[in-house]
C-alpha cells in the first residue's frame, strides 16, 4: 500500500509538470530578491519598536502580488497560502515553515503605504524590465481607468461636506463609523454610466505594452489634468498617443517640450463638427491607441479594476500592485515569446 501511495504522489507530480505550473515559470524568469534591500529598509527606518521583522519582506512581499492576482481578501490568502502548494512554491517556504497570518498580511502593506516604498519598487520592477531589454520605444500611450470601490451610503448632506473636503460631525464623534468611511473616492460618469471610486492613469509602451508610470487620483479628475505630469516620461522624438481626452494646450505644450510627437484624437465642437479628414485621422491615431485597452482588459481579468479598500492611501497600494502584477505577467510572456 506505501508503495502504491509513492507512486501515486510521484505520478502526480509528472502530471504537474506536464500541465506547467505558472507561477513556476513566473518565480524562473524574476528574482524576487533584488527587492530585499528595498523591502528590509522598512524595519531600518527607525519607526519599528524594536525586534526583529516578523516574517522575512521578501516572501511577504510575493504574498501580497499573490493576492492580488488571484484577488483574495487577507483571510483568503491567510487560508490560500497555507493550503495550496503553488503558492508555497512561489513563496519559497518547506513544509515545517510557518506562514503569516492575515494581521501581519494587513500590516506588511500599511508599512509599504507608511515608508512610501511603493514608487520605488514600481520603478525597480522598471529597471529589471530595462535589463531584460524591452528597452525600444516605438511610442507611449496615455489613457486611465476607473477603479470601482463599494459605493457609500452617505445623506445629500454628508455627501455635499465630502465634496468640499469636510469630514461630517457625525463621523468626528464616531470614529468606528468615520474608519469605514472613503472621503476620497469621488463619483464620474463614461458613457452616461456613473461610477465610484479612483482613476488610474498611465502611460503605456505602445508596442511591448508595457506600463511606464501611472498615477492615482479620485475618479472626477479629468484625464487631461494628469496628461502633463504623465508626459514627462516621453522621450525625444517620440510619438505620443491618446484619445481627445488628452488634445489640450497643456499637454501639447509639455510634449512637445520633450521633443516628442503629440498624436491626439481630434475633438469635435458645438456647431463644428470633425471633417472627414480628421475623421480618418482618428482612425489612424485609434488603430495604436487602442492597444492600451489591451493593457486595462487583462488587469480586469484579474479584477485589478475594482478594490475593497477604504482611502487613497490604500487605494495607491491597491492599484500598485495592480499595475505591478500587470508589469510582470506581460514581462514574462514577452521573456518567452522572444525565446521561441
Amino acid at each position: 500500500m506505501g508503495n502504491m501511495n509513492i507512486f501515486e504522489s510521484q505520478s502526480r507530480k509528472k502530471k504537474l509538470e506536464k500541465i506547467g505550473d505558472p507561477l513556476r515559470k513566473l518565480s524562473d524568469l524574476i528574482d524576487f530578491e533584488v527587492y530585499r534591500e528595498e523591502l528590509e529598509s522598512m524595519y531600518r527606518s527607525g519607526t519599528e519598536k524594536g525586534g526583529r521583522p516578523p516574517y522575512d519582506p521578501v516572501k511577504m512581499f510575493k504574498i501580497i502580488l499573490l493576492q492580488k492576482l488571484y484577488n483574495l481578501s487577507d483571510q483568503q490568502t491567510e487560508f490560500q497560502i497555507n493550503d495550496r502548494a503553488s503558492f508555497q512554491r512561489f513563496i519559497g517556504v518547506n513544509d515545517y515553515e510557518s506562514l503569516p497570518d492575515e494581521k501581519t498580511i494587513w500590516l506588511f502593506k500599511e508599512r509599504l503605504i507608511t515608508e512610501n516604498l511603493l514608487d520605488i519598487l514600481f520603478s525597480k520592477l522598471q529597471y529589471w524590465i530595462h535589463k531584460s531589454g524591452f528597452t525600444v520605444k516605438e511610442g507611449a500611450i496615455m489613457d486611465a481607468t476607473i477603479i470601482e470601490v463599494p459605493i457609500q451610503r452617505n445623506t445629500k448632506e454628508e455627501n455635499a461636506q465630502i465634496k468640499n473636503d469636510e469630514v461630517p460631525e457625525d463621523w468626528k464623534n464616531n470614529q468606528s463609523k468615520f474608519s469605514q468611511k472613503d472621503t476620497d473616492a469621488r463619483w464620474t460618469k463614461k458613457h452616461g454610466k456613473s461610477y465610484y471610486g479612483y482613476k488610474n492613469h498611465i502611460i503605456a509602451d505602445a508596442s511591448t505594452k508595457l506600463i511606464r508610470k501611472y498615477i492615482v487620483t479620485s475618479a472626477s479628475v479629468h484625464d487631461s489634468q494628469i496628461g502633463p505630469e504623465l508626459a514627462e516620461d516621453l522621450h525625444e522624438k517620440e510619438d505620443c498617443f491618446a484619445d481627445s481626452a488628452y488634445n489640450a494646450p497643456e499637454i501639447e505644450v509639455e510634449v512637445r517640450s520633450r521633443k516628442a510627437n503629440p498624436l491626439f484624437c481630434k475633438k469635435g465642437k458645438r456647431n463644428h463638427p470633425l471633417t472627414d479628414e480628421e475623421k480618418e485621422w482618428n482612425r489612424s491615431v485609434s488603430k495604436i491607441r487602442a492597444r492600451v485597452e489591451h493593457v486595462f482588459g487583462d488587469m480586469k481579468s484579474f479584477a485589478a479594476d475594482r478594490i475593497r479598500s477604504i482611502g487613497i492611501k490604500r487605494a495607491k497600494m491597491q492599484i500598485f500592485l495592480g499595475n505591478f502584477v500587470y508589469n510582470l505577467r506581460r514581462t514574462c510572456f514577452l521573456l518567452r515569446a522572444r525565446s521561441v
